[in-house]
């Protein structure tokens, strides 16, 4: 029998069907990739570095979907703003990859460099170097929650008594369409308006 003309295994497949299986379930294992593509389990870890290494092209994968040319926007605060909604974007399409990725350490060199851009430029704003990182972080904290949020149902708090809450029932008559989207604008004004002042008095 001849060789297929399509591999049966690459990285590429791997990938894909380790995030089919993290859309479906929430999680994935060799094993399981394994049995979905027809293969020995050790035929997957002759593509991979076992789990890290599939975790790590899984956030390439992700992440792949960020559009890295709003960092190039000008002012910065454009870049940053339209930055967060590009990668509020990219991992919504994928929730439940989220809790995965967020607990592991970032090592994908093509990850990586896209923070090298963003911490970039801050730097060329005027941002103070101590605080980039967390100012990263609390950008993130938010674009993932918000994500996550997206995934969750509509109506997220159901009091058996309207009579026991009656505020808190009247706020959520008065919530309106796209619950989500309207907190995150909230989240996404009052940071950009926090990172604007940190930009300021780092001028200062």
């Amino acid at each position: 029998m001849g060789r297929p003309r399509t591999p049966l295994l690459d990285r590429e497949r791997i990938t894909t069907t380790a995030l089919q299986l993290i859309d479906e379930t929430g999680d994935f294992s060799v094993p399981r990739i394994a049995r979905r593509l027809g293969v020995q389990t050790g035929s997957v870890y002759h593509h991979v570095d076992g789990r890290d290494g599939i975790v790590e092209l899984l956030r390439e994968r992700v992440a792949s979907a960020i559009e890295t040319a709003t960092l190039d926007l000008a002012p910065w605060d454009a870049a940053v703003e339209a930055w967060a909604r590009s990668y509020r974007a990219a991992f919504a399409a994928h929730p439940r990859a989220i809790p995965l990725l967020m607990t592991s350490p970032v090592r994908a060199p093509r990850v990586l460099d896209q923070y090298e851009r963003a911490v970039t430029r801050l730097l060329e704003a005027g941002f103070e170097l101590a605080g980039i990182m967390a100012l990263i972080t609390a950008l993130e904290n938010l674009v993932l929650g918000s994500a996550l949020d997206l995934a969750a149902p509509e109506t997220m708090w159901e009091p058996a008594d309207s009579a026991s809450t009656p505020h808190l029932a009247a706020a959520l008559a008065a919530v309106g369409d796209h619950r989500a989207d309207r907190a995150f604008e909230v989240g996404l004004a009052a940071f950009m308006d926090h990172a604007r002042a940190l930009c300021e008095s780092g001028r200062s």
